[in-house]
């Protein structure tokens, strides 16, 4: 079983896909039960399907007030730079790095 996330010297969150509408907390991640099957919604299926949408054509993905938008994986949403910056605030972390 291969960790969903991680979080490097509580400064780097490292996940495969992106970032969740509903992940609150960090602790979200560390409730997510082990081993299960991938839900269509949700923490663990935006931790693994979620992307960052491309600065240069938000609209192409319906970003709505700069924020999430529908992703063409039919599948968790993108999300845009201004997501990012507050959950690094809200985290209080460094860096966010996504493996895809």
């Amino acid at each position: 079983m291969l960790p969903v996330a991680a979080l490097i010297d509580d400064r780097i969150l490292c996940m495969h896909g992106g970032l969740s509408k509903d992940m609150n907390s960090l602790d979200a991640i560390k409730g997510i039960q082990r081993p299960t099957k991938i839900p269509e919604t949700g923490v663990l299926t935006d931790l693994l399907w979620s992307d960052p949408s491309p600065l240069s054509s938000p609209e192409l993905f319906n970003i709505k007030k700069d924020e999430w938008g529908d992703n063409d994986r039919g599948v968790s949403f993108v999300f845009s730079e201004t997501v990012v910056k507050r959950m690094v605030q809200k985290f209080d972390i460094d860096l966010i790095v996504r493996g895809h």
